[in-house]
């Protein structure tokens, strides 16, 4: 049996069907259910019945770190989001029971559409890539101008220091799933301390993994269908998803990492970095983006501690998928490099 196919196995589909036909409406089982390639953090399914398709997102088994793999607060963010400029998912039925199918979970509408998974997007054509690449940087704004608290979102996080609140989260995350040294990370963590900007009282709803393949478009790439996978989603600082999303325009474009560095940007039709922070600052009304370097090398650590994360799960043997997992962990020192490179 194949790991997808095994963990699939593992939900009681029988004692799921039974809670949902009790508390979705329109609900009808049987239920098949098949894992997804995605969902490395939380595992994600796609379930089919005579009534549709869904998807049922669920915390991993195992021993987990604090404060990780909070799919409630997923909900609860794509819930709050289904009346705003940001397209997500339709929320369908929450359960915190994890007498149901073994851990806290939630099932959403099934959205019809094409993840891409390289951002040189191969299988589009220039004009379309254009228009893909706008719809992301439309939907970024969108989001960092949803006021939190018009949305049910007030307590979702604290406002300011995030940088500071996160540096120290990631540190002890990165810590407690540690699997060697690396010097890099080492010089990343002590330089981020020392050159930590002050705050400046910027504080908006963010996704905190905002990259291409958490994010379902028309086939064509003319319209952003849903962005998925909000699980380090909080009240933080706009600028840190900026960032982490301008780490693609970085990172290479070969075997298992998916960048845009060792592209033709504009032969493709696809913005430059500065191109596509501009039309972000257009958007928000800003003039320029404060302390990019400090914000890149911030955006470089945290996903460094997060595939450690990863990476550990897999080792323990309760990561969604354990051999890509560990293969994950090989870019580790790449990322912790590009770290110290963007603070040079």
């Amino acid at each position: 049996m194949t790991s997808f196919a095994h963990q699939a196995a593992q939900i009681d589909l029988v004692a799921l069907a039974k809670y949902l036909e009790a508390r979705l409406p329109g609900f009808k089982g049987p239920i098949a259910a098949e894992k997804t390639p995605t969902g490395q953090s939380n595992p994600t399914f796609l379930l089919s019945s005579p009534s549709g398709r869904y998807v049922l997102r669920k915390k991993p088994p195992g021993q987990l770190l604090k404060s990780a793999h909070q799919v409630d607060r997923e909900h609860r963010v794509m819930k709050a989001l289904e009346t705003t400029d940001v397209p997500v998912p339709r929320m369908l039925i929450l359960c915190a029971d994890d007498g149901v199918i073994g851990t806290a979970f939630f099932v959403m509408e099934f959205v019809d559409g094409k993840v891409f998974w390289d951002p040189a997007l191969p299988e589009l054509e220039k004009a379309q890539r254009t228009k893909l690449y706008d719809e992301q940087n439309r939907a970024l704004a969108a989001l960092h101008l949803v006021d939190p608290a018009k949305v049910g979102l007030a307590d979702f996080g604290k406002a300011g220091s995030y940088f500071a609140r996160q540096r120290d989260r990631w540190t002890k995350q990165y810590r407690a799933s540690e699997t060697e040294h690396l010097e890099d990370m080492e010089t990343l963590i002590k330089w981020l301390e020392a050159n930590e900007p002050a705050d400046d009282g910027r504080a908006s709803l963010v996704h905190g993994d905002y990259r291409i393949d958490n994010m379902i478009f028309k086939p064509d790439g003319a319209r952003l269908l849903a962005v998925i996978d909000w699980e380090l989603s909080t009240i933080g600082h706009p600028f840190s998803d900026l960032a982490y999303q301008c780490m693609q325009w970085r990172f290479p474009n070969h075997e298992a990492m998916r960048g845009l560095a060792t592209v033709d940007r504009t032969a493709l039709g696809i913005p430059t970095e500065e191109e596509y922070i501009a039309k972000y600052c257009e958007r928000m009304g800003l003039a320029r983006i404060d302390n990019w370097k400090f914000c890149l090398a911030f955006s470089f650590f945290r996903l460094a501690a997060i595939v450690q994360g990863v990476k550990k799960r897999g080792l323990d043997g309760n990561a969604s998928n354990p051999e890509k997992a560990i293969k994950s962990g090989e870019r580790i020192p790449m990322m912790a490099r590009m770290g110290v490179e963007a603070i040079a």
